[in-house]
């Protein structure tokens, strides 16, 4: 028979592990890896569908939530003007920016910050970047390039930047849609200005820590931190290449020629092992084998036409080799990253029998499975193997209330976190339940 104190451990044990849970303070959570690390899920949905905890009203925005103790933070822009259009253009619309904060359990708002803001930009229905909650404070970046450090149990501002007026900077044309990182004590961003592509500054004061990189082109890719060749690299991919400097100084490391079409370079290179791939519009890829010894960096391959993968909305996942992603024409394709070899296609995650321009779902991967929210407002639940793409379930949670080509959608990603998902369109964010004991 087990002992007493043997039984008491393992039965800790499965309690902890029953009740593990996390929360979601940035972009593609905690570690910034799109891995949801919790337990206890729904294996497929129920009948009607799984249950809506909380709806909350919220105005327009393409910026996901975030979710840390015990509150979910989410920003959108109010504005009396027509805010929903697919264009290329930078027709001006006034309105006013917010930050928002809602109790995680009820919805109900806690507290608000909100300022003017006049846009001039594409597809003007709100900002782009997901809140970065650390240490008591709540980083946002506006559409306009308005960044704001904010006390995250008051909402006070505690310093704040303007990009094209601190840094004479040029806003793109889909906006500042780059998501703030920290690193210790820095926040790096992208900042666009002259001679300052990315800068760090000291998180708790603002204070300029340094600034580097010089591009025509600003671009919207988050930036990233890895280890290789025995240093940490920050990575950077931006229009015409992709850059390493050292992220406590911002001194170059090394620098390889890229060309995004129209500037749209948006995903953050992804790595396994030496390997470094990135890829943008139109057709634009890229393989880069890191040195082992050294920060140093070679191309392997580059633009393998309509093979390997081309990101536009959604952030690809690498896993044992294999890339799994949404290319620009809304299939989703299973990629051999040594070689850039597609291994298979698949419209069913949209419901697509051909491509559609820009189609959108985020995944993450929870254990085995793969959990997504497409633009159509649906959950699923799939395996993703070199083999093909399998579907388990899905269920309608939220309507599309944005246009994209001639199509109604929703491209806000999701906050995974404590066992629900945090969901928002144009009109309301909502707290979806996904416990298994429900």
């Amino acid at each position: 028979m087990l002992s007493q104190k043997l039984l008491l451990t393992l039965l800790l044990s499965l309690i902890t592990t029953s009740l593990f849970a996390d929360d979601w303070p940035q972009w593609m959570g905690p570690n910034r890896d799109n891995v949801w690390r919790e337990n206890g899920l729904l294996e497929s949905f129920p009948e009607d569908g799984p249950r809506v905890v909380w709806r909350a009203p919220v105005a327009g925005g393409y910026a996901g939530p975030a979710v840390s103790n015990g509150r979910v933070y989410v920003t959108d822009y109010v504005t009396k003007e027509n805010a929903k259009i697919d264009n290329f253009e930078r027709k001006p619309i006034s309105g006013t920016e917010r930050v928002l904060c809602l109790d995680e359990a009820t919805g109900k708002q806690i507290w608000k910050h909100e300022y003017p803001v006049s846009y001039k930009i594409s597809y003007p229905a709100g900002p782009r970047c997901v809140p970065n909650i650390d240490a008591g404070k709540v980083y946002t970046l506006g559409a306009e390039g308005d960044l704001f450090c904010l006390d995250a149990k008051t909402g006070a501002v505690v310093w704040s930047k303007n990009f094209p007026q601190d840094y004479q900077a040029k806003t793109p044309l889909w906006g500042f849609a780059a998501h703030p990182l920290i690193d210790g004590q820095k926040l790096i961003c992208i900042g666009g200005g002259k001679d300052a592509h990315a800068v760090a500054f000291d998180k708790e004061t603002g204070k300029e820590i340094w600034r580097a990189l010089k591009t025509n082109e600003t671009g919207y890719v988050p930036p990233t931190i890895i280890e290789a060749g025995g240093v940490r690299q920050l990575i950077f991919l931006h229009p015409s290449a992709v850059e390493s400097v050292d992220p406590e100084t911002g001194k170059p490391y090394w620098s390889l020629p890229y060309e995004a079409s129209n500037g749209a370079a948006i995903m953050t290179p992804v790595r396994e092992e030496n390997l470094l791939y990135a890829g943008s519009f139109s057709n634009k890829n890229i393989l880069i084998e890191l040195d082992r010894d050294k920060p140093a960096a070679t191309t392997l391959w580059r633009d393998r036409g309509k093979s390997a993968l081309s990101p536009v909305n959604v952030q690809p996942f690498l896993e044992d080799g294999t890339l799994y992603g949404f290319d620009q024409n809304g299939l989703m394709y299973g990629v051999e990253l040594a070689t850039g070899e597609r291994l298979w296609q698949s419209g069913e995650p949209l419901g697509i029998s051909r491509p559609s321009n820009s189609g959108t779902a985020f995944l993450v991967k929870n254990g085995e499975r793969f959990w997504m929210f497409n633009e159509h407002g649906e959950l699923l639940i799939a395996m993703l193997s070199p083999r093909g793409y399998e579907e388990i379930d899905r269920a309608k949670v939220i309507d599309p209330t944005n246009v994209a080509f001639g199509r109604e959608v929703v491209w806000s990603p999701p906050a995974w976190a404590n066992h629900r998902v945090y969901l928002r369109n144009d009109k309301e964010c909502i707290c979806v339940d996904l416990s298994a004991e429900n």
